[in-house]
């Protein structure tokens, strides 16, 4: 259940809610928990996704073709881009396409429906997979060909922060750490099925770093970044106050699942290897499958990340313990039919 309340500031103060909301992505798990959260505070709030959803006020279209549904954006006070490629075995082009020059569309809608405010999801994947522990926002953000996920939110941070500093429109961007609770397609319900199959192969014996942050928490520090006046042209990592292993994570999948032990692993060089091969197969025959090295670099990120700065310039507390939150999923798992 979405908390409906306003989060508070570090100085007390609660952003104001704002009179009209604009989503992209508004119909995937962190696009509708923000609408419900917004929608429960009083906003009128409004979303595009691929697929209308005319109960919902979300109409149909893509961030390559803001033509589609830029007249739905019209008189919104706050703009929320979610969308983007989610995945991380999806063609160059698509990142280049959708979550890069898309940003700059998202900008231009915005901008010319008279928002005030742009948030930008972003990802801790911009920082790439090898940083330092509890790195922070002053890291420098990942190039190159490998990790092309993180690679496209860092290139789409660079367009919202020139925005910004042209004075275009105020932008905020947020990295949410690894979003998981009730909904969430790739950290509870694409895992599970994978570790059924006995696909779910964690690198390095699983001490890659993870960074769980439940819903409701990262909805609280959104709110806090899209509302409060210090957050104009900042960028925020919203996570959990401490990371996990890979191992301790995922093993509550595996168990889930009915299985003994912990998930198997193999040394990182072997995994990007084998599933390079899968990867490769599975494009020629048009068949998507995010079993890609790129997904064995992200089990094999080598820190956890600092929340400091969300804590020390907006107040933001995550409140829900990685035990309760993981009840939570697995209580949700049952109620939808994912678990017996």
């Amino acid at each position: 259940m979405i908390n409906p309340a306003m989060p508070t500031g570090v100085q007390g103060q609660s952003p104001d809610v704002p009179r009209s909301v604009f989503i992209t992505g508004a119909s995937g798990f962190i696009g509708q928990a923000l609408a419900k959260r917004y929608r429960a505070l009083g906003a009128e709030v409004r979303g595009m996704d691929l697929r209308a959803d005319p109960a919902n006020a979300v109409v149909a279209g893509d961030l390559t073709r803001p033509q589609q549904w830029a007249d739905a954006a019209r008189g919104c006070e706050l703009f929320i881009n979610t969308a983007a490629v989610v995945s991380l075995a999806a063609p160059w082009q698509d990142y280049r396409d959708i979550s890069v020059r898309g940003v700059r569309n998202c900008l231009d809608v915005a901008i010319a429906a008279g928002a005030k405010r742009f948030v930008q999801f972003s990802s801790i994947a911009a920082l790439g997979w090898q940083y330092p522990d509890q790195a922070d926002e002053r890291c420098d953000v990942v190039i190159g060909e490998q990790y092309r996920y993180g690679v496209a939110k860092g290139a789409s941070e660079h367009l919202v922060l020139a925005a910004h500093a042209a004075g275009e429109i105020d932008c905020t961007i947020v990295r949410p750490g690894d979003v998981y609770g009730p909904g969430s397609r790739a950290w509870l319900s694409e895992p599970l099925k994978m570790a059924r199959s006995g696909a779910l192969i964690l690198p390095n014996g699983g001490r890659g770093r993870w960074t769980p942050v439940y819903i409701d928490d990262l909805l609280d520090g959104v709110m806090l970044a899209a509302g409060l006046e210090q957050a104009k042209g900042q960028i925020f990592h919203v996570s959990a106050a401490e990371s996990v292993s890979c191992a301790e994570f995922f093993t509550h999948h595996w168990h889930w699942a009915g299985r003994s032990g912990r998930p198997p692993s193999l040394p990182l060089w072997l995994a990007t290897w084998l599933t390079r091969g899968i990867w490769q197969f599975n494009r020629l025959l048009g068949r998507p499958n995010e079993i890609s090295p790129d997904a064995m670099y992200m089990f094999s990120r080598t820190g956890g990340i600092s929340i400091d700065k969300a804590r020390l310039l907006l107040g933001y507390a995550p409140k829900v313990s990685l035990e309760e939150g993981l009840r939570r999923s697995e209580s949700w798992l049952r109620e939808v039919g994912q678990l017996q």
